[in-house]
């Protein structure tokens, strides 16, 4: 699967295990900055990273930052993005397999690089469900985004 990636510089730390994580598990990262631990605005990365899934250039993404929380906040902007903040391997899958969502939001400050390997796994391992009841939810989100559609 490919896969963006995107950090701002307090999610720059756990830059190389996310991309080393996801090479081991045979994914194909791509590496969207930042390149250091200079300051850099959070909804910057988190829209290129957003983008890049919604064009089809990724199937999934990772974003970090502090708390993982501002980058979520970002990337739900983007129509047809459904970001989770997830700091514990079931909320990883989770996400996935009911709610469909195709960006994963993790805090650099929050997590160690343990368990962010463990819950990048667990993400990028989980399928959505297509059960009926997850679908209709999904239709209700897709609806609340077209009503505050410009």
């Amino acid at each position: 699967m490919r896969i963006a990636c995107a950090f701002d510089h307090a999610g720059f730390p756990l830059k190389p295990l996310v991309l080393a994580t996801l090479d081991e598990l045979g994914h194909d990262a791509v590496d969207l900055g930042t390149y250091s631990t200079d300051p850099v605005d959070y909804p910057d990365v988190a829209r290129t990273a957003a983008e890049t899934v919604r064009r089809g250039e990724a199937e999934r993404a990772i974003i970090v930052c502090g708390s993982g929380a501002g980058v979520a906040v970002a990337a739900s902007k983007i129509p047809g993005i459904r970001a989770v903040v997830a700091h514990d391997t079931y909320t990883a899958h989770q996400a996935v397999e009911h709610d469909d969502c195709n960006v994963l939001c993790l805090g650099g400050r929050i997590v160690g690089p343990a368990l962010a390997a463990e819950v990048i796994a667990m993400f990028v391992a989980a399928r959505f469900s297509g059960e009926e009841r997850h679908l209709r939810r999904l239709e209700k989100i897709a609806a609340i985004e077209a009503d505050y559609a410009a």
